[in-house]
């Protein structure tokens, strides 16, 4: 494909989603021509300066051949699958192989082998997978979404969860999206480096549920469940084992502390704080 050398060296992934989306609009906005790697052209966001490409972390043939050219690749974890994983090795591979410099990679806070959280057990997998490739890397380990607390509240306005008494220090998309952007624009002096990006405040669920009532005019309550709630309570939806995994360790997690701590890197990376749950709420919801 001779035609990608005229192309951005710029490559994008999960632009047809809600961070990979904020962060092509908001390069676009500042002018940076971009590659947007998507799964179906038609669903690509119009922006100037960026064109869309078809590829599939699956398809090495396909990651290799849109990569072509490309320095610096902004990576945006896959669609939730039992096969995510070799997805992300096949896409690591590929990118590898076609000649990619610097990965900017969306992992997850407290990323671990042991990780309570299923999920941040394969974010931590990819990342080793991205070290041993001998690309660049930056890791933006984001703590869970800020946008997703009020989603965990059912029609009865009751969040359940076996989270205990534990805290989260969850971000907004928007914030994460503003760091992204920032190390993309200069990535050179982010090479090697792990962000962990938080909100301001780590709070239980039960003071989530206290700030969605005052904030929304809904009653919002928390009921800890216990792990056996859990899974019995999620039964129903029909999901597989692995998918409901890892909604119950998203509550687990917290309780193990392992959602807790603050970091400055959010306003290191854009010189703005991060937005509270209270803040985010005051914001238009799109």
């Amino acid at each position: 494909m001779a035609s990608l050398s005229n192309l951005s060296d710029l490559a994008i992934t999960g632009s047809t989603g809600g961070l990979g989306g904020m962060v092509a609009r908001q390069l676009a906005d500042v002018g940076q021509a971009q590659r947007l790697l998507v799964r179906d052209a038609g669903r690509a966001p119009e922006l100037e300066g960026a064109d869309p490409l078809v590829f599939s972390y699956a398809d090495p043939d396909s990651a290799r051949q849109v990569l072509e050219g490309v320095k610096v690749l902004f990576m945006v974890s896959a669609a939730e699958a039992e096969d995510r994983l070799q997805q992300h090795y096949t896409f690591i591979d590929a990118a590898a192989a076609a000649g990619v410099q610097h990965v900017v990679y969306t992992s997850f806070y407290g990323a671990a082998p042991d990780a309570t959280f299923t999920l941040a057990r394969d974010h931590f997998a990819t990342e080793e997978r991205i070290k041993a490739s001998g690309m660049n890397y930056t890791f933006l380990r984001d703590n869970f979404y800020l946008d997703f607390l009020p989603l965990l509240t059912g029609e009865d306005g009751v969040i359940r969860g076996p989270a205990g008494n534990g805290v989260v220090s969850a971000v907004s998309r928007d914030d994460i999206a503003r760091c992204a952007v920032a190390v993309l624009r200069d990535p050179a002096l982010h090479v090697g480096t792990t962000y962990n990006l938080t909100g301001p405040e780590e709070i239980t669920l039960a003071r989530a549920a206290d700030i969605l009532t005052a904030k929304t005019g809904r009653t919002v309550t928390y009921h800890p469940e216990t792990v056996e709630e859990a899974y019995a309570s999620r039964a129903s939806y029909g999901a597989p084992p692995w998918q409901v995994d890892a909604w119950v360790s998203t509550y687990t997690a917290i309780a193990a502390g392992e959602m807790a701590g603050l970091s400055p890197d959010v306003h290191a990376l854009t010189g703005r704080d991060p937005l509270s749950l209270a803040g985010f709420l005051a914001q238009p919801q799109l």
